[in-house]
């Protein structure tokens, strides 16, 4: 996958590439050069005490040196280019994936999780990308070439390399293999101090509440705590590879100057060659530790890549039908004939048998106890599940076959527990209209019965919205989602248990308004309070998944026992 993924991104930034590769080539071979040109100057420069000789080579190395400097500056400068555009790359592809997922794909991979995927792992793709265009062609070229240059100095000090270069491998595959399962631990762990830190901090009203805080703070002390056990084992390995490797490079140093020396003594070796030689086998040295090092950021490489690939790889459950319905032939009207529900993996479906019809400007409302799918079935009106039998056609069109885009645009929702945007009021608002005008919105704010607060605000509809509305109360959040879903202008409007955190004459107001402001809108409105419900045109009764009853309030009162439980429970025998 990693290999893939890389294939995938990089191939858009080949020029790049080329450019890294040109400019690294060049680099290494200068870095290559230098010793030799260091040598010379000890054994034809020094040892002749030709002074002139030492300062024509010695402009030379430096002329070699600066060229080696600028062609490494650009080769890092295009390779970090190319890097940080890949992991741009990734990050806005894995967005969109996520962005068309339904809640089922949501749910299987978990929040935190695909925040995880988005950055951290990108991030480990990322540097890879980086790290790997830089020593791709340094790393082999010092190794190699320092071998070969090595061995033109001095055949027989060449055996120090045939040992030493081993050692260094041996030493490398030993560590890294243990550290692969580690990276893989890593990643996960990752995930659930994301997720424990994600559900507290989404929870902190309840965990105050139910004084839970020593709980929760050992909860993420030991989450913690395993993520820093294993960063520790990974951190312990990967400072053991280097001193390993300082020793044994040391120790070569140490035999090519003891047997280099013995060679000087008997006047087989020049000195500047045993200078040169050992340069050599420190670059030698360098190119396995950066191929080790490489080596040992791509095993945590390849886990983040298969975590994200399986994001990129992951198909919707809801796919869009191409050239789907975008002209509708009966606006306003939703039908649902014999729908069944099915969770993935659930033993028995959640919804079975649901028929009814509203038709354009009625009012459905859904009733039932908690657990009787009333939530559930309104996410299949539009289409965030697909339904598992039967079918469901809104504005004439089964919603399988219908333009997604179009079919969105002509509902609004306002979901049980309404979600609000870091902006200001008036941001959230157009999030349903983008074009809409500040007289829109106060319209739609009236209708939601919440003008009267917004005005209250120090800088009105710009006053200031924190992430997710925690600095509204519960009242004022759902009144500003359901002006959001107004704002939208649909021609269906589903209200799922949205009225749940008003009082019982805000309520009251807030419907007179629907009614008289929006009789052309078809509204599809779960609830728990009946006296929310009483005026519906008709009314579905929900009880363990499967429809027991249809009809008006009264006809239902006079008809139906799970109603009349419903109803006499919340408002008296008498009701």
């Amino acid at each position: 996958m990693l290999g893939k993924l890389l294939f995938r991104y990089l191939s858009k930034y080949r020029w790049l590439l080329l450019g890294v590769l040109l400019f690294q080539f060049a680099s290494a071979l200068a870095t290559l050069y230098l010793p030799r040109l260091n040598a010379d100057i000890i054994n034809k420069g020094v040892a002749q005490a030709d002074t002139g000789y030492i300062w024509r080579t010695g402009g030379f190395m430096l002329v070699v040196s600066l060229g080696q400097i600028v062609c490494s500056v650009i080769a890092t400068y295009f390779a970090a280019k190319a890097a940080m555009s890949v992991g741009r790359d990734i990050r806005a592809d894995v967005f969109s994936r996520v962005s068309g997922f339904s809640e089922r794909e949501v749910s299987q991979f978990g929040a935190g999780s695909l925040i995880t995927r988005n950055t951290n792992d990108v991030q480990q793709v990322q540097m890879l990308a980086m790290m790997g265009a830089t020593m791709f062609v340094t790393a082999p070229l010092l190794a190699i070439g320092g071998i070969i240059m090595a061995v033109q100095q001095d055949v027989g000090l060449s055996w120090l390399i045939a040992v030493s270069v081993p050692a260094l491998l041996i030493v490398a595959v030993l560590i890294i293999g243990r550290m692969v399962p580690l990276f893989r631990r890593n990643q996960k762990q990752l995930d659930a101090i994301n997720r424990v830190m994600r559900e507290q901090l989404t929870g902190v009203r309840v965990v105050r509440a139910f004084v839970r805080e020593p709980i929760e703070e050992a909860r993420f002390r030991d989450t913690n705590t395993e993520l820093m056990i294993l960063g520790r084992k990974i951190g312990s390995l990967f400072v053991l590879l280097f001193p390993v490797f300082m020793l044994i490079l040391n120790i070569t140093v140490v035999g090519v100057i003891w047997f280099g020396g013995i060679e000087i003594n008997a006047g087989n070796v020049e000195v500047g060659t045993l200078f040169a030689f050992m340069q050599y086998i420190g670059q030698i040295m360098m190119g396995v530790i950066m191929s080790s090092f490489m080596a040992m950021m791509i095993p945590r490489a390849a886990v983040s890549a298969e975590r994200v690939g399986e994001v990129l790889d992951a198909e919707s459950s809801l796919h869009r039908t191409e050239n789907g319905v975008v002209d509708f032939s009966n606006p306003g009207a939703v039908v649902l004939e014999d729908v069944e529900f099915t969770y993935p993996g659930a033993e028995s479906p959640v919804l079975s048998g649901i028929t009814f019809a509203a038709n354009k400007g009625e009012t459905v409302a859904i009733v039932g106890s908690t657990g009787a799918g009333k939530s559930t079935l309104v996410t299949l009106i539009p289409r965030l599940f697909d339904v598992t039998g039967g079918s469901v056609r809104v504005n004439g069109t089964d919603v399988r076959e219908a333009d997604v885009e179009a079919l969105w645009k002509s509902i609004g929702l306002v979901p049980q527990r309404p979600f609000l945007f870091t902006g200001t009021v008036a941001s959230n608002l157009r999030y349903g209209r983008e074009e809409a005008t500040d007289e829109d919105l106060w319209h739609a704010l009236e209708i939601a019965q919440g003008r009267d607060f917004v005005e209250e605000m120090p800088d009105g509809l710009e006053s200031r919205i924190s992430q997710g509305g925690t600095n509204v109360s519960g009242g004022q959040r759902q009144r500003l989602a359901i002006a959001r879903a107004i704002v939208h202008q649909p021609e269906i409007l589903i209200f799922d248990d949205s009225f749940s955190a008003l009082d019982l004459t805000t309520d009251a107001r807030l419907r007179q308004a629907l009614w008289r402001e929006l009789p052309e809108v078809t509204k599809i409105v779960v609830a728990q309070r009946v006296s929310s419900i009483m005026d519906a045109d008709r009314i579905v009764v929900l009880d363990g998944g499967t429809m027991v009853g249809v009809g008006t309030h009264d006809e239902l009162l006079a008809s139906n026992e799970t109603y009349r439980e419903i109803v006499e429970s919340q408002l008296g025998v008498d009701a």
